[in-house]
């Protein structure tokens, strides 16, 4: 871990070279999600609920992803662009040094931009919070955090699947789009507004209902049956980065250099 911090270190100070193109970037990117969270109030304002959601129960929902996904894009964006090693033949020199392939790809870019990001969302996340009537406890405030840990790693775990399959194809597929920037405007609101079948995939295939919706009864106090389920389906989700960093490790082993 002393190398990842020192990963950190030294890209923070590099992106810090240029002060005020990293400011520009990180209020853009406070204002990339703020768009789409109007869109989701003009909706609430026309509408007023939408399935027994109110506005309020779903803006919980929307702050949770997007701090997740922000989180995952700053500190997982190695595996994101994980193509460029591969095209430029970068990989072949990670394979020769002494520490974990997992390890020098994650700290080999970061995008502390995101920033701008982090913090919207973390507005609307207080916001909601301050209009919803929910009866807090320490298992409640626990799952709130498990949720954010869980979707960063749900987030991590699927950018280690596209990465994967640059081994393969030296390109990043488009395709893991569907399941980053797709899930992530999905699972902004709870899962059980889409049909029943879109719902099974993203809580059994892409355990995004583990982050967003099963523990988001919990907290509102809407769970049948016993809550500590409710509640430990973050953890549950969480686990889905396991298989990921297993697949990656079958894609490390059968790699070939590029003979660059």
């Amino acid at each position: 871990m002393s190398l990842y911090f020192k990963y950190l270190q030294i890209l923070f100070k590099s992106q810090m070279q240029y002060r005020t193109s990293f400011w520009l970037l990180s209020i853009g990117q406070f204002f990339i999600p703020f768009s789409v969270f109007a869109g989701l109030y003009f909706l609430f304002e026309r509408f007023g609920q939408i399935k027994g959601w109110e506005f309020f129960e779903v803006a919980l929902c929307f702050a949770v992803i997007h701090m997740a996904f922000s989180l995952s894009e700053c500190f997982a964006r190695g595996f994101d662009t994980f193509s460029s090693l591969i095209i430029k033949g970068d990989f072949d020199r990670v394979l020769v040094r002494p520490r974990s392939t997992f390890l020098q790809v994650l700290g080999s870019k970061f995008e502390f931009t995101r920033i701008g990001r982090l913090l919207q969302s973390a507005i609307v996340l207080l916001w909601a919070l301050s209009n919803l009537p929910i009866e807090w406890s320490l298992f409640k405030a626990v799952t709130l955090l498990f949720m954010v840990t869980s979707g960063v790693l749900i987030f991590t775990g699927i950018y280690m699947l596209a990465a994967t399959m640059c081994f393969w194809t030296v390109q990043g597929l488009e395709v893991a789009n569907i399941f980053t920037d797709g899930g992530r405007e999905m699972a902004q609101y709870p899962l059980n507004i889409y049909q029943k079948w879109v719902a099974r995939i993203f809580t059994y295939v892409i355990p995004f209902g583990t982050v967003n919706y099963l523990p988001l009864l919990f907290i509102l106090g809407k769970t049948e049956g016993n809550e500590i389920l409710y509640m430990l389906t973050p953890v549950a989700g969480s686990l889905f980065i396991l298989p990921c960093f297993l697949v990656w490790q079958f894609g490390v082993r059968h790699y070939r250099s590029t003979g660059s």
